[in-house]
């Protein structure tokens, strides 16, 4: 029995005793006796009093204590760890490191129609698509810094700066990507596809050297900067300069959220003159033919182009479409323009959703992960793209895809693709030896991707 029970058990004797004992004692000896014990009763409980009071108070005091050491050590701790997908380490002032890293295998199958045509790329064929690893982190004052580094071939630097933001404001300086499109600006961990639209590789949209600023305006995103080589290149002696900017605008209405952007690119190609090509492989990566190719373009000094986005994102759904028109100026030379495009719609067959912020598609936060007992998230989506490589005397071809893809996101950081693409070629006698002006191909891919 605790002290508090026995406490309460010789009070309630204390009570009872006396009553139950003067009735049944006749002697004034007997009745001594009890008063007597009564006395020690009294003397105990007071006793039991005494000690249940210390013990209170010493658990209190304990309990204290305890609460003080354990926010004297949050308080003094120097650094705190979060898990997304790798360790985030935050530090005091506002210092913090994360690694960043992705790996992606593809495989892939090309066949031509008709099957009598014998062309380079048929068959099976895989690679190491990327394998990328690096860190980013911010810096007491507002600043951030990001280096990623390719390493298939050696080590080829993708992101290189240092950052600065203010409220609004974001500014970099260093190797990041310029202002070309949504699905360009998009990590290749989220895209709907192995590849992105044919057009985002055939007008040469890759990460430069730069200063760029982004600010937001309510519903508004402005992006511009000025831009120089890649940094691969600049030990080449090369000196192109462009301009490159971008606005987008975001808005839910009801539950449906609302993206629409344009963008504008500006080159000066410098010392590059005559060293400005277009030309794309057949949906995979690892066909290394271009069935569609304008070759170096004779004369080329500079080239505008511009294109314009839309996306919506509802429930499960999403649909999104871009345009995108490249010009070359040349001296004493007609100026070519050509076009690309593409528009997609897709399905989550499980309770998940694509994800958007700050005018790009993120990565999808699985609802259901299979770690969780969880099926992970289902996916389908089907893509019209299209690639026109023919304008002002330049027979470079054109290219009309039809696409399909099933996507498995068994937990955030993982996802396996399988893709299957029809692509329909026509104007492309010469492009490729043993090809006729138009034929067609059918692609299947499928890829195992690591990323965080």
């Amino acid at each position: 029995m605790n002290i508090k029970n026995h406490l309460v058990a010789c009070s309630a004797l204390i009570t009872i005793l006396p009553v139950n004992a003067i009735a049944a004692t006749n002697t004034s000896e007997e009745l001594a006796t009890l008063i007597e014990r009564i006395n020690k009763l009294e003397q105990e409980v007071l006793s039991l009093r005494s000690e249940l009071s210390s013990v209170e108070l010493e658990q209190k005091d304990q309990t204290k204590r305890v609460v003080l050491i354990e926010d004297a050590a949050e308080a003094d701790s120097p650094i705190a760890i979060n898990w997304k997908g790798a360790p985030e380490i935050k530090g005091e002032g506002g210092w913090s490191v994360k690694p960043r890293g992705r790996v992606l295998y593809d495989f892939a199958y090309l066949s031509s129609v008709p099957s009598t045509i014998d062309i380079p790329g048929e068959g099976f064929t895989s690679e190491a698509r990327r394998l990328r690893f690096g860190i980013e982190g911010t810096i007491p004052g507002g600043f951030g810094y990001k280096l990623i580094a390719d390493y298939l071939d050696g080590v080829s630097l993708t992101d290189a700066y240092i950052s600065y933001k203010d409220g609004p404001l974001n500014i970099i300086v260093g190797q990041h990507n310029t202002f070309q499109g949504l699905e360009e600006l998009s990590s290749s961990n989220d895209t709907s596809f192995i590849e992105r639209s044919a057009f985002t590789d055939a007008f040469g949209f890759e990460r430069r050297v730069g200063l760029s600023a982004a600010y937001n305006v309510g519903d508004f995103l402005l992006e511009g900067g000025v831009f120089t080589d890649n940094i691969d290149d600049l030990d080449d002696g090369n000196n192109s300069f462009s301009v490159d900017g971008r606005v987008t605008y975001t808005k839910f209405v009801n539950e449906a959220q609302i993206h629409l952007g344009s963008s504008v690119h500006a080159r000066d190609l410098g010392e590059e003159i005559d060293s400005v090509g277009y030309s794309k492989r057949p949906l995979v990566h690892s066909v290394d033919t271009r069935f569609i190719n304008t070759d170096q373009i004779s004369g080329a000094q500079d080239e505008l182009s511009y294109g314009l986005e839309a996306a919506v994102i509802a429930g499960r759904f999403h649909i999104a479409a871009e345009t995108y028109w490249a010009k070359v100026n040349r001296t004493e030379l007609a100026n070519p323009t050509f076009f690309g495009g593409s528009i997609e719609a897709g399905y989550f067959l499980t309770q998940d959703k694509r994800e958007y912020k700050e005018g790009v598609f993120k990565g999808i936060k699985v609802n259901n992960p299979i770690g969780n007992g969880g099926t992970g998230a289902w996916q389908v989506n089907f893509r019209f793209d299209r690639l026109d490589l023919v304008d002002a005397g330049i027979v470079g071809g054109e290219q009309d895809a039809y696409m399909a893809s099933l996507i498995w996101t068994p937990v955030d950081e993982v996802r396996f693709l399988l893709n299957y693409g029809h692509l329909s070629y026509s104007n492309v006698l010469e492009i490729v030896e043993g090809a006729p002006n138009d034929f067609s191909v059918n692609v299947i891919g499928a890829r195992t991707q690591i990323g965080f």
